[in-house]
């Protein structure tokens, strides 16, 4: 939420001043990202030591980046939320920082990257850590400081946050549907919003329903709903329920056909060859549509229903099994070689679910390229804490969520759809139409094969298979986009 660029020289001498956005000192400057919802707070009472925090406005539980400088160096230190990890990386005495990986664009060596995370990347077992796929560039986990002085930077990963290790009975009398929704509002009425028009994606689910519902019960001034439609019998479906809550909440609504955005679309980021995180997510040319209408409607803040299936879920902290690996046929040397350490240097267990921090990495950095601040209530700490201690049965199946929404009058279909949308035709759409044709190209002139992470014949083949499969192997896409996104920062 933030970015900075700190020379150790500008620190021996402090002196601090706004000037177009930013706050200078000599070559020295930090800017928060231009965002409606956030604030930047200056501290330099103790002078030689100033203090710095990009913070949320309003809410006193607010995500926040800080920075305490002093002569000789400075300590970054991230909050628990993640919204928008902070990436760092020092070079001859200057520590440059941003919530913008491609912002460090000088800095992004593809010819020099992390073999573990690139066998992560192809393999889709993402981890949480504080390393990316450039050498020497860093990500600052949740609760996470680094401290950068003449030595370089070193990063320090917190203790582990600590959960609720088994379901607790309810007491007598107690509705746990009266007590989600206190605790929703209550978290959505803390939103950050200054102009009191927010937006909601809402894909007609039962996590963005009931983040939907707890919105219009906060009333907020306008209200504006957008919702990517996957289309088919399936996309109908999602239509009809999509209806239903719009007309119930009194929204203005925005729906966007997916089929139209699909990965590497033509006008899309990716068929542009903007620079972007190779990193990103596999829909962010349909989601980039999504945050066009957010801001273009001036949405200040847009609420999302991230994390709803994470804290529906039983977890076991001690019993833990991972679904078995999709084979990868087109795997190179370096990347097999680095599969044997793709669990080392992962961060400890943080207070937000992990899947939820990692999406936040992919999608969130384009709400704030939008000037729109993301919220995702259902991951909120007292949300979390409160899913823990729920009774298994309230979970299972999202029942607790259902419930919620049968109460507020909504019809079954819309409570417990028979066909839940999700975007594998999308998918499929944007890897036939599309990606194949970029496949080809990268069989003539590869990064990744260049560097011995992929096996150029397999490719060729499985390009090959593609053409006669009735299904384009998903997995195509993760490769893909890691190579796109790749030439996207030369």
């Amino acid at each position: 939420m933030l970015s900075m660029r700190l020379r150790l020289r500008d620190l021996q001498k402090p002196e601090w001043k706004p000037q177009g956005g930013r706050w200078i000192n000599g070559e020295s400057w930090i800017e928060a990202a231009k965002v409606p919802a956030l604030v930047m707070e200056i501290n330099d009472d103790q002078a030689p030591r100033v203090r710095v925090r990009v913070k949320e406005c309003k809410r006193e539980d607010a995500d926040f980046i800080a920075v305490a400088m002093e002569p000789g160096g400075a300590h970054v230190s991230a909050g628990v939320f993640g919204t928008a990890p902070l990436y760092l990386v020092a070079r001859a005495g200057e520590l440059h920082a941003s919530w913008d990986v491609t912002a460090l664009q000088p800095f992004l060596r593809t010819d020099c990257l992390v073999p573990r995370v690139v066998a992560r990347t192809l393999t889709r077992q993402h981890r949480y850590t504080s390393e990316t796929l450039f050498d020497g560039v860093h990500r600052l986990t949740e609760r996470a400081s680094a401290t950068f002085t003449a030595a370089g930077l070193s990063l320090r990963y917190p203790e582990p946050a600590e959960h609720v290790l088994e379901p607790r009975s309810l007491r007598p009398g107690v509705d746990p549907h009266a007590a989600l929704d206190y605790l929703l509002t209550g978290v959505i009425s803390e939103a950050p919003t200054v102009t009191g028009c927010v937006g909601v994606e809402l894909s007609g689910g039962a996590d963005s329903g009931n983040v939907a519902l707890a919105i219009r019960a906060v009333r907020f001034p306008e209200v504006h709903s957008f919702g990517l439609l996957v289309g088919g019998s399936t996309g109908m479906q999602q239509r009809e329920r999509r209806r239903a809550f719009v007309e119930h909440c009194h929204f203005w609504d925005t729906p966007i056909p997916a089929m139209e955005h699909p990965p590497f679309c033509p006008g899309g980021v990716r068929a542009l060859g903007k620079p972007h995180d190779p990193a990103g997510a596999f829909y962010q040319e349909a989601f980039d549509v999504v945050r066009e209408h957010a801001s273009a409607r001036r949405c200040d803040v847009v609420f999302t229903g991230n994390g709803g299936d994470e804290i529906n879920a039983h977890h076991s902290r001690t019993d833990v099994e991972l679904p078995a690996l999709e084979p990868v046929p087109w795997l190179g040397r370096n990347a097999v070689r680095a599969l044997a350490e793709v669990n080392e240097h992962l961060a400890p267990i943080p207070v937000l679910p992990v899947p939820a921090l990692m999406a936040f990495g992919m999608h969130n950095p384009g709400f704030l390229r939008a000037g729109v601040w993301p919220v995702s209530p259902l991951v909120h700490p007292r949300i979390i804490r409160f899913m823990e201690q729920l009774p298994k049965e309230y979970k299972q199946g999202k029942a607790l969520f259902r419930e919620r929404i049968r109460r507020e009058g909504l019809p079954e279909t819309v409570a417990q759809p028979a066909e839940p949308e999700n975007f594998l035709a999308v998918l499929e759409k944007g890897l036939r139409s599309h990606g194949l044709a970029m496949l080809g190209e990268m069989l003539k002139e590869s990064i990744l094969v260049d560097l011995g992470y992929v096996d150029g014949k397999a490719l060729a083949q499985a390009r090959k298979d593609a053409d006669a499969a009735p299904v384009v192997p998903d997995l195509l896409c993760d490769l893909l986009a890691l190579e796109v996104g790749l030439w996207s920062l030369q």
